[in-house]
Formats: structure tokens, C-alpha cells, sequence
């Protein structure tokens, strides 16, 4: 059916309309950028609506970054410097840690050392004695007689000790695992884990090789340490070996760490400062080996049976600690005891004469002298040290970096 004439007509108004839309489009697009530009224009002179005043701004803005950069420099200068301390004192950790505590347990206990060592290389009647004849011949100083050289040497042969120890402990677990599967340190960090055959064999490993390492830095010092504790006892002694002997030993008396360790030198020579040398690393070799051995061994046997928890609880270390020094000095004993009297021996010969060896005696009373100070000595010595050393430790690693 064709359409009506009034469809075609509005189909015809709907076309114009169509038509006269798309010519105003071109139009209104002109005008909307035209717009659009003005509006840009206005802003950037809002910005700056004048060349000279963002000039002068540019200047006041340069001056105020001038003088405020020194004020600001020390800030961050000093804030760097506090965080690069806290990463060196944490690298090292070990070493601080080490070292502090050296120098509060040899203050604490150095007394009970000089006892020790008169008792080793002198008769008394017991420790009671010995404490009344120090006291009444040499007064309170008596006591901490020849104490700077072990603060010196104590804090530096610990410190050294235990970085040799830690990274020989660390090497020979990579060696054995490497080559013979075994996994040192994850067995002895896993719960409920006793020692083993290859925990116990490294640990003594890493701690033999820091024994002998040390005693070329020890040996020195505790010569010069056991110089001024018995120099007093040593000018008293009646019989000598030889004439002239006397004056030799006279010469010791009553001097400070440094005059000491000259006089050792003036008599016999820098060869002279490790009399004994062969005796003291024997000692430290043994000693230490077995010092670690019975540390590590009994804070894991003691961690193992003291339930969940144990490893945090600070008497486990004040007893591992203790224990170590027990059975390391009731093993090597008769060693220090013959290093000593050998070493006393030798302040009273020049250089070049011969002082006569000192045999090991192993279960003979006299080489016992002075055992049980030692031990106990030794037990609260390291009872104070691992315990300020787990504690300085993980505070330490506790820091923010």
C-alpha cells in the first residue's frame, strides 16, 4: 500500500533537520576550541601573570633552598652516621658482644684468679690461708695484682676467640655436610635434638683451632700477668738455683704491667715473652676445645630436656656456662700447672740460661694445687660472661636497620 502524502511530508522535515545538525556541528566545534584556548590562557596567566614577578620568585625560592641546606645537612649526616654505627656494631656483633663482657667477668673474678695462681706456684695450708697472707702482706691491692694486663689481653684473646670460633664452627659444618651429608647445625637447632658424634667433633674442631690461634697473643700477657702476681713471693723465696739469682727475681717486684713486661725483655730478651709457649698452647689447644665442646653440647642437652621455652630461660646459659669452665680446667689442669711453675721458674734466670723443664703430672696432688679455686673461679667467670654475651648479643641483633 503506497503511503500518504502527510508521511512523505514529515519524513521530508526530518531530513532538513538532519541536514541543518551536521552543518551547525563544524561550527559548534570551532567554537568550543576557541573556548577551550581562551580558558588556557587564562590560567597560565593566573600561574604568572607576570614574567618579572616569576622571576623574582624563582630567585627568593633558590635563596630560601640556600639557606635552609646547612641546617638540614647535619640532620641527615647525623642520622646516616647513627645508622651506619648500628650496622658495623651488628655485622659484629660477636665481637662487641665479646669484648664487653670480658672486661665485667675478669673484673668480677680476677681476686679468685690471683689466688689460683699463688696457690699453683706456692705452699699454703688451703685457700683460707692463702686469702690471710695475701691480705695481711699485700692489703686488698694484693688481690688485684698484675689485673691491667688480663683486661687487655682477656678482652682481646676472647674477642679473637670466639670470631675464630664462630667461622671455624661455620666451616667445618659446610665441610662435613658437604662432603659427608651431614647436617651439623640444622640438627642441633631442631627441638628435642641431643648431641651427636658430628656436633660434638666440630664443635671441639672449631674450638681447638681458636685455642691454638690464641696463644700466640696470650702468651705474652699471662707471663706478664703471673710476673706480678707472684713478684711479692718470688723476692721472698730463700733458695735460688744460681748466684744472683735473687736480684733477677728482686727486680719484679712492685711494678706495673708495662715496667714488667720491660723488665721480661731486659732479662731475656723478646724470646723471652713466650717462656713457656709450648706448655701454653698445649693448654689452650685442649682447653678450649673442650670449653666449647661442653658449652654447646650441655645448653643443647639442657634446652632438649628443659622442655619448650628452655631456650630463652637465662639459666640455661648461666649452667652451660658454668659448666664449661668445670670440666675444661678439671681436665687441663696439671698443663696450666706446669706452664706456671715453669714460667715462675724462668723469672729467675737471664737470657740465654737454661731453666729447667717442667714434667706433666697427671693425678699427683701437688700439680692439684689451687684446682677447686680454679674451678669455682672459672665457674662464675663464665657464668657472668656467657650470660652478658647471649644478652648484649641478641640485643644487638635486635636492632632496627
Amino acid at each position: 500500500m503506497p503511503p500518504s502524502s502527510s508521511s512523505q511530508q514529515h519524513d521530508g522535515q526530518q531530513q532538513q533537520k538532519q541536514q541543518q545538525q551536521q552543518q551547525q556541528e563544524p561550527q559548534k566545534r570551532d567554537r568550543n576550541l576557541r573556548e577551550q584556548r581562551h580558558t588556557n590562557r587564562n590560567l597560565d596567566e593566573d600561574i604568572s601573570p607576570d614574567p618579572r614577578l616569576a622571576t623574582a620568585a624563582a630567585a627568593a625560592a633558590a635563596l630560601s633552598r640556600e639557606s635552609s641546606a646547612p641546617s638540614s645537612a647535619p640532620a641527615s649526616s647525623g642520622v646516616d652516621a647513627i645508622s651506619s654505627y648500628q650496622r658495623l656494631v651488628k655485622r659484629y656483633r660477636v665481637e662487641v658482644a665479646a669484648s664487653a663482657s670480658s672486661v665485667l667477668s675478669t673484673l668480677t673474678t680476677f681476686p679468685l684468679d690471683s689466688v689460683k695462681t699463688r696457690m699453683q706456684t706456692y705452699r699454703y695450708a688451703g685457700f683460707l690461708d692463702c686469702v690471710k697472707h695475701t691480705y695481711s702482706t699485700e692489703k686488698f691491692r694484693g688481690f688485684f695484682r698484675g689485673v691491667t694486663a688480663p683486661m687487655a689481653s682477656i678482652t682481646l684473646v676472647r674477642t679473637v676467640s670466639f670470631s675464630i670460633y664462630q667461622r671455624s664452627k661455620h666451616a667445618y659444618c659446610d665441610w662435613v655436610k658437604r662432603n659427608l651429608g651431614v647436617d651439623v647445625m640444622a640438627h642441633v637447632s631442631s627441638p628435642g635434638s641431643l648431641p651427636s658424634f658430628w656436633s660434638v667433633a666440630t664443635f671441639g674442631a672449631a674450638g681447638a683451632t681458636a685455642g691454638s690461634c690464641i696463644t700466640v697473643i696470650a702468651c705474652p700477657f699471662e707471663l706478664t700477668k703471673l710476673s706480678a702476681q707472684v713478684s711479692v713471693l718470688l723476692a721472698d723465696k730463700k733458695n735460688y738455683p744460681k748466684p744472683g739469682s735473687h736480684a733477677i727475681a728482686a727486680s719484679y717486684q712492685n711494678k706495673g704491667t708495662l715496667k714488667t713486661l720491660g723488665n721480661i725483655i731486659k732479662h731475656r730478651g723478646f724470646g723471652g715473652l713466650y717462656t713457656g709457649f709450648r706448655l701454653h698452647l698445649m693448654r689452650d689447644t685442649l682447653g678450649t676445645a673442650t670449653y666449647f665442646m661442653t658449652y654447646e653440647s650441655s645448653k643443647q642437652l639442657l634446652t632438649t630436656f628443659g622442655g619448650d621455652g628452655t631456650h630463652s630461660n637465662p639459666l640455661v646459659v648461666v649452667v652451660a656456662g658454668g659448666l664449661c669452665g668445670i670440666v675444661s680446667w678439671a681436665l687441663i689442669y696439671p698443663v696450666d700447672s706446669a706452664k706456671s711453675i715453669y714460667q715462675r721458674n724462668s723469672l729467675m734466670y737471664s737470657k740465654g740460661e737454661k731453666v729447667e723443664p717442667v714434667k706433666i703430672r697427671f693425678f699427683q696432688r701437688n700439680m692439684y694445687r689451687g684446682l677447686g679455686v680454679s674451678m669455682g673461679r672459672s665457674c662464675a667467670v663464665n657464668a657472668v660472661f656467657f650470660s652478658s654475651f647471649e644478652f648484649l648479643k641478641k640485643r644487638i641483633k635486635a636492632w632496627d636497620q
